[in-house]
């Protein structure tokens, strides 16, 4: 898999959710003190993200002007 614009670390203002999307297509979410409070896959086409958790919990977002909107979430690129 080549490696996304969008790949590497996104936040919350707050800091309190954060996203690591990596290049091999995989993503880990932490949440507060649990750093791997979710992982699994994701595929990105065009501006849109789907995710699949290892659980099999499934979201979606949207990239726009450099900020990433998933699940009621606004993520910033740290």
């Amino acid at each position: 898999m080549a490696e996304h614009a969008y790949v590497g670390m996104w936040h919350t203002a707050d800091g309190h959710i954060r996203h690591e999307l990596l290049p091999n297509g995989r993503y880990v979410e932490a949440r507060g003190n649990r750093e791997r409070a979710y992982q699994g896959r994701y595929e990105i086409r065009g501006d849109h993200i789907d995710y699949w958790d290892d659980t099999g919990f499934t979201a979606d977002g949207e990239f726009v002007d450099d900020v990433l909107y998933h699940a009621g979430m606004v993520l910033h690129r740290q």
